[in-house]
């Protein structure tokens, strides 16, 4: 089910490169890496993740306007912050002699590993809300081992995973920072 044949690349459907990304296929992520014209494609998989985590945060199943756009707004964030903490770590700090990636290579790749968080919906079930982003959370960072790996040409998964978990760890200690620092005072 391919769309078109351009200068002897295949480009894949929207669909079929989110469940690429979603299933761990390497390949995806070298081809979106590869293709330009996929950020486009890669801002839309974080915005609509994003978008999943603010409906899925929406507390007993009411429709909560504000509620969805905050957590929209956070889910946004916290991918630029990770995404940006990343690429510095992955190609500043924890580069292997081969590593050559320009930012739009990595944020395509990136962006991409954020399509688990698309489940986050579910979380609008209560019952469901921990397990589905506890689960995607995890999804989500292994996807993103394998979007560093492919985007930074590291041979070792290891290597990517440090730099994943480093930038995890910096943008929730960011976010931690951020919500005290805006946090409203209970009187």
């Amino acid at each position: 089910m391919l769309d078109t044949v351009e200068g002897g690349y295949v480009i894949t459907t929207f669909i079929q490169r989110l469940i690429g990304a979603a299933t761990l296929d390497g390949r995806t992520y070298e081809e979106v890496e590869a293709d330009r014209t996929a950020t486009g494609q890669a801002g839309l998989v974080v915005l609509l993740s994003s978008l999943a985590a603010g409906v899925g945060s929406v507390g007993a199943g009411v429709f909560d306007l504000r509620g969805i756009v905050v957590g929209t707004l956070g889910g946004v964030a916290g991918w630029v912050s990770w995404a940006a903490l990343t690429y510095l770590i992955g190609t500043r700090v924890l580069p292997e002699p081969q590593t050559r990636a320009n930012v739009g290579e990595l944020l395509r790749t990136l962006a991409f590993a954020a399509s688990p968080g698309l489940l986050r919906v579910v979380g609008a079930i209560p019952i469901l809300r921990w397990p589905t982003f506890l689960v995607t959370a995890f999804w989500m960072l292994v996807a993103m081992v394998v979007a560093v790996r492919h985007a930074l040409d590291y041979r070792s998964t290891a290597r990517a995973l440090g730099v994943c978990v480093m930038g995890w760890a910096l943008s929730l200690a960011v976010a931690a920072a951020i919500g005290i620092l805006f946090a409203t005072p209970v009187s």
